[in-house]
């Protein structure tokens, strides 16, 4: 196993006044897309996005993700809203945070391959409409499907993010396949089709965190793009996982705010920031600014969306994950239909 480095302690300082950290770790929040798309089957409305969308502007992420996924569907289907619209009224209260968005390659924000015509005037509108980074995943990492999408993202001066869907064979990083040898190859390919950054997308949580580290420090060293990773929480990994990967260098990590966080989501941005605080990878966040966005958020945003939650297990990790694999933005959405159809207790044989 390699030999594991440690941060820096610099001098402890909590106020937002601090001096900057010599590396500070970026950090892009998932709350108003993959965090109630994995807990609250993507039910968010963008009424209850506004009361936050200004405060959240001002913590200094380097991107909020607010669209894609689950969620153009969602819209569509449940909630009665208009998708792009969503854009431009978060785009109205949030003015200096770029906008991230999850792009499912030629499947656009389907579930079927679409025709270039019609993937190309999508990213065309979406840019239009206001998004700034693309987060670009092909679930087979068959990056022929990147083309189309790639190609117009580029064209339109944005941030084409690629991603590296991360799966096993195995119980840990290894084996035939799934080693670190794949992972660094999908790497170069990335940056060889110019992207702007690399996300290292862990969508069920199989991440463990000393892979995290070796896998890290891997691509790191063959690439000269920002590296991101993505983990979810499922399997009660990547809290680990992700201290594992800043020691490694990791350069942007995903978080929710805390009432976003945890279950299948990711975890919270609060104790990663106060890990971190008075070491050369200090965020530079203000925890009493995170704090008082989740008093808005406990009080008068999450108890409309609580019956949706998963409650058919106490725990809140599921250690079941490392055998089923299903992405954590998944498994809210299809306990929810088993719900909706009396069939809940069939969820295991599902």
């Amino acid at each position: 196993m390699s030999d594991h480095d440690q941060v820096t302690m610099t001098g402890m300082d909590y106020s937002k006044e601090r001096p900057a950290a010599e590396n500070p770790l970026k950090i892009m929040d998932l709350t108003l897309r993959d965090g109630h798309q994995s807990l609250f089957a993507t039910r968010g409305r963008t009424e209850d996005m506004i009361p936050v969308a200004e405060m959240m502007d001002e913590v200094g992420f380097w991107a909020l993700e607010t669209w894609g996924g689950a969620t153009f569907d969602t819209m569509h289907r449940f909630l009665n809203e208009d998708p792009w619209e969503r854009i431009r009224v978060l785009k109205r209260y949030a003015k200096k945070t770029p906008f991230s968005m999850l792009l499912r390659a030629q499947n656009l924000v389907g579930y079927r391959n679409y025709a270039d015509d019609m993937a190309r005037a999508f990213v065309e509108r979406s840019v239009e409409n206001g998004m700034d980074v693309f987060r670009t995943f092909d679930a087979l990492n068959d990056y022929r499907n990147f083309e189309t999408v790639v190609a117009v993202i580029k064209k339109c001066g944005k941030h084409f993010q690629g991603c590296i869907c991360y799966t096993l064979t195995e119980a840990r990083l290894g084996g035939k396949v799934y080693n670190i040898d794949f992972f660094v190859n999908k790497a170069k390919e990335l940056e060889n089709m110019e992207a702007d950054s690399i996300c290292l997308k862990d969508m069920a949580g199989l991440m463990a965190p000393y892979d995290a580290y070796d896998i890290v420090k891997a691509i790191k060293a063959v690439v000269s793009v920002p590296v991101h990773l993505h983990s979810h929480f499922t399997s009660g990994m990547s809290a680990m996982s992700h201290l594992k990967a800043v020691e490694a260098g990791v350069d942007i990590i995903d978080t929710c705010m805390s009432p976003y966080a945890y279950r299948t989501s990711h975890p919270a941005v609060e104790p990663l920031v106060m890990t971190l605080l008075g070491t050369n990878r200090d965020t530079g966040f203000d925890i009493k600014q995170l704090a008082s966005i989740n008093e808005v958020l406990e009080k008068d945003i999450i108890p409309k969306y609580m019956h949706l939650l998963d409650d058919t297990k106490a725990s809140i990790i599921d250690i079941n994950v490392l055998l089923h694999q299903t992405p954590g933005g998944m498994i809210s959405n299809l306990i929810n239909q088993l719900r909706e159809m009396d069939a809940l207790d069939k969820i295991g044989e599902v």
